[in-house]
């Protein structure tokens, strides 16, 4: 079983891309073979705990609404080369994702991660939803398979608030400056929204050659600890 951990923030265009590609690219092989796991890393770990008004997060990201739509040009583009139709312009809040991140932790422990993190992304880059917002998060926890009610009592609570930016700084200290970032099998790590035909190329070689050194990508790949790709668009 060859297991890749994602280090991911459900409000990053570039790690919904990413979940996309590799998806793909698990659909066309042996998938039983491969396992994803989702780990913490908050683009904007200081974010108020209300979020903020979307425009201005962005007046302060890029220094204004024409920087945004240039910065997220590439973001469209990749989107609809693998797909994915997103509505940016219907959110109008950007959230912290402190709680969101939990719910993907205790999601985990049930098998739902993956249905969950699409559900989180789906949530904010199409329907533009809040997924800061404790309700919105529990209907998202209820249509993945998790129980609604114990998750809505769960985010009432400080469980796992600590263990989260725990996950985050120690990714962090470990080199991570942005996501996605994908470490495959313990061995290797993959920075940014790789093509599915990379992971057609990677994922079965490392099933086959278990010691196999670290693959050289376009976005580069680099051992556990050292530096990965500047924090993405948010």
């Amino acid at each position: 079983m060859i297991q890749v951990d994602v280090l991911s923030d459900p409000i990053c265009p570039w790690c919904y891309i990413g979940k996309r590609k590799i998806d793909q690219a698990l659909n066309l092989v042996e998938t039983g073979n491969y396992i994803l796991n989702w780990h913490p890393f908050q683009l904007n770990p200081d974010m108020p705990k209300p979020g903020m008004d979307r425009h201005l997060y962005l007046e302060s990201k890029f220094g204004g609404a024409e920087s945004a739509r240039r910065a997220y040009g590439a973001v469209k583009a990749a989107a609809t080369e693998c797909g994915l139709r997103m509505q940016l312009d219907r959110i109008f809040r950007t959230p912290n994702t402190l709680d969101a991140h939990r719910l993907i932790y205790w999601a985990g422990a049930n098998g739902r991660q993956g249905e969950l993190v699409d559900r989180l992304f789906h949530a904010y880059f199409v329907a533009g939803l809040d997924i800061g917002n404790p309700q919105v998060l529990t209907e998202i926890a209820g249509e993945s398979g998790l129980d609604a009610n114990d998750i809505a009592q769960r985010l009432k609570t400080e469980e796992d608030k600590d263990r989260i930016r725990i996950l985050d700084s120690t990714f962090r200290a470990a080199g991570v400056r942005g996501v996605p970032c994908f470490l495959v099998d313990g061995r290797v790590i993959a920075s940014g929204a790789q093509p599915a035909e990379f992971w057609l190329t990677v994922l079965p070689r490392l099933a086959r050659e278990p010691n196999s050194p670290a693959v050289r990508t376009p976005s580069g790949i680099r051992k556990r600890g050292s530096a990965s790709q500047p924090a993405g668009t948010g």
